[in-house]
């Protein structure tokens, strides 16, 4: 049986097995009067004892099912069967050892990664000396040693020439990446077979992997409503227990079959299922580098019918490569882009660090800037080499020159970032961002889930952002927006629930406006992970839709193994109200119908598969803006 194999968990049900052994062994030497005395002692202790923590509940307002099992152990004490009453006990008792136990195995990925974070660093110091060092004393710029098989404990810059890492528990790629000098190491990651030198640029507390236990912690102490549910099961489920056993008193005209029918009606399967599968479906996102904060959000997930996607980033790559250099008036195209990417520098949008790039390898000097401010989503103004340049959307820069500015011829998909010198149009620079190659895979897996409408919200122009929505097959396009218009928009949008995806600042209050919000939270920011209800821990946009897949196994899963325990337990108590189930024999049967029940509910670990298969990396450009 389930129960002895966990019994190790709880001492209580190490004490309920070993009375009903000793109280069998008494009763099979002939000692009945001793086995009944032991037996009646200890379950009406527990009886006792597990009633006043139900009153205590019903004081709080929660009513549970342990009235069902109280009932069943004073009726079956009261008839004489007390070997039932015992099974009654260890059923209650090791309920709770089972649902430990699935927990536990539900939560193993979660688990995993709390397990897994570090608690100490190896700096490095002058000499070459390595010192042992709480996570919370290190900071940016230190130089940390990594020795074979360690956990990285913070976001760093690899200084060695090269090291290979196992990035499993954050991204679910089972394959090491491998890293040369200069480039980013997650914290997180595990370090190969060589010791790594790397240079922090996080403290503890801001690290991806600090950020990513906590949302971990969060999610395992959540509850879903669909639990709650399976709690106010509770009502009518006692009620209708109860009337059957006095109705098979009443027909028999004996006590023994109201015990009979109780004994049959206790509320293991009700209390076990939704919690495991709940936990399990955490668990399996996890595995898919996805962190969902709890179980309200599955629940949640499960019933999406809108989806809103911001645009830069999240449908497409992020990373728009210049394409031209169109300067106007006086402006060569070399003079025009080290303006425009000295003043960029200074800006969060996606689309800035794309120009500085482009300047920086076309081997142009960036000038530094002075009074620089940001207009979010619309652009950025710093005063550059004496001069006064703004960088950013058409209008906003129309808005400084004092007219309306014309769009430049554009090929598909590309963008034009426009410029103004001294309150003058001094030209555009051109750049292309393609789609991300599995947006438009995502799109039909989510319309497969049920997912009949989905929007795209963009501060692009109409033009190009039309042009990207029919190259990933969106149809409800809403270009020239501002983060406020955004959150209005998700409100409004029906049907509901409305899933939001996106990442960055800016998308910080359309995510917690949403019913649930998912930040792409490789490069999203910490205001964006902490404004979302799940963070996709990889650049792989495919991940909403597997949330959202195996969202809808989680419930269902959870929804069958409810009423699959309800179904068992009605059907053993219409088998006893006729008589043809003794109690000890029905103790056993629904011992059964706790180890069906959770077996169910662990199918929520099991692998979910999509409802159509990725499409092929899509072709083309996309358009992007600011």
């Amino acid at each position: 049986m389930g129960i002895v194999g966990v019994a190790g968990q709880n001492p209580l049900v190490v004490a309920a097995i070993a009375v009903l052994a000793l109280s069998l062994g008494l009763a099979a030497a002939g000692q009945d009067g001793p086995a009944r005395i032991i037996a009646s002692l200890f379950a009406g202790g527990v009886a006792a004892w597990t009633a006043v923590g139900m009153v205590r509940s019903l004081l709080k307002g929660k009513w549970g099912l342990d009235i069902l099992a109280v009932t069943a152990i004073v009726a079956t004490l009261l008839v004489g069967e007390y070997v039932a009453a015992i099974i009654v006990v260890v059923m209650l008792t090791g309920g709770e050892a089972l649902e430990d136990f699935a927990a536990g195995r539900a939560k193993r990925e979660l688990k995993a990664l709390l397990d897994r974070a570090p608690r100490v660093a190896h700096r490095q110091v002058d000499g070459g000396l390595v010192e042992d060092v709480l996570l919370e004393e290190i900071r940016p710029g230190d130089l940390l040693v990594v020795r074979p098989s360690e956990v990285v404990p913070v976001d760093a810059v690899l200084v060695s020439a090269a090291a290979s890492f196992d990035e499993s528990s954050l991204t679910g790629e089972s394959l090491p990446v491998d890293r040369e000098e200069g480039e980013d190491v997650l914290s997180g990651s595990v370090n190969g077979t060589a010791a790594a030198l790397v240079r922090a640029t996080t403290s503890a507390a801001d690290s991806q992997f600090s950020q990513i236990v906590a949302l971990v912690r969060e999610a395992s102490e959540s509850k879903a409503p669909v639990v709650r549910l399976a709690d106010r099961y509770a009502v009518p489920f006692t009620l209708f227990s109860l009337a059957l056993g006095v109705l098979g008193w009443w027909l028999s005209g004996d006590p023994h079959r109201f015990a009979e029918v109780l004994v049959v009606a206790t509320p293991c399967p009700l209390l076990i299922a939704a919690p495991v599968a709940f936990m399990g479906g955490m668990s399996r996102a996890a595995k898919h580098g996805v962190i969902v904060k709890g179980g309200a959000v599955i629940e949640v997930l499960s019933r999406v019918r809108t989806v809103a996607f911001d645009k830069t980033g999240t449908l497409t790559r992020g990373r728009p490569e210049l394409v031209d250099v169109r300067p106007a008036g006086t402006f060569d195209a070399a003079t025009l882009l080290t303006l425009a990417a000295s003043a960029e520098q200074y800006s969060t949008h996606a689309l800035a660090s794309s120009v500085v790039d482009a300047a920086v390898a076309r081997g142009l000097v960036l000038e530094r800037g002075e009074g620089a401010e940001e207009a979010a989503t619309n652009g950025v103004l710093a005063h550059v080499g004496g001069h006064r340049v703004l960088v950013g959307k058409r209008a906003y820069v129309g808005s400084e020159v004092g007219a309306r500015l014309d769009e430049p011829d554009l090929g598909p998909g590309e963008l034009a970032v426009y410029v103004a010198v001294d309150r003058a149009f001094a030209g555009v620079v051109v750049l292309r961002d393609l789609p991300r190659p599995e947006a438009k895979g995502t799109l039909e897996r989510l319309a497969a889930a049920g997912v009949g409408h989905t929007l795209m919200l963009t501060g692009d122009s109409p033009t190009t952002a039309r042009s990207i929505a029919g190259e990933l097959g969106v149809t409800d396009v809403r270009p020239e927006l501002l983060p406020l218009d955004k959150v209005e928009i998700v409100r409004a949008a029906e049907p509901r629930p409305v899933l939001m995806v996106g990442d960055g600042v800016n998308d910080a209050p359309v995510l917690a406006a949403a019913d649930v919000g998912i930040a792409m939270g490789a490069r999203g920011s910490t205001a964006a992970s902490e404004s979302a209800d799940a963070v996709v821990l990889v650049e792989d946009i495919s991940r909403t839709a597997k949330a959202v897949e195996i969202s809808q196994h989680t419930v269902r899963v959870a929804l069958q193994s409810i009423w699959l325990g309800i179904a068992l337990s009605v059907g053993l108590m219409l088998v006893a109200l006729t008589g043809a189930l003794p109690a000890v024999a029905g103790a056993l049967l629904q011992e059964l119908v706790d180890l069906a029940t959770i077996l169910n509910a662990l199918r929520a670990i099991g692998r979910v598969r999509p409802r159509t298969a990725a499409a092929a990396p899509g072709r083309g450009a996309a358009a992007v803006v600011r």
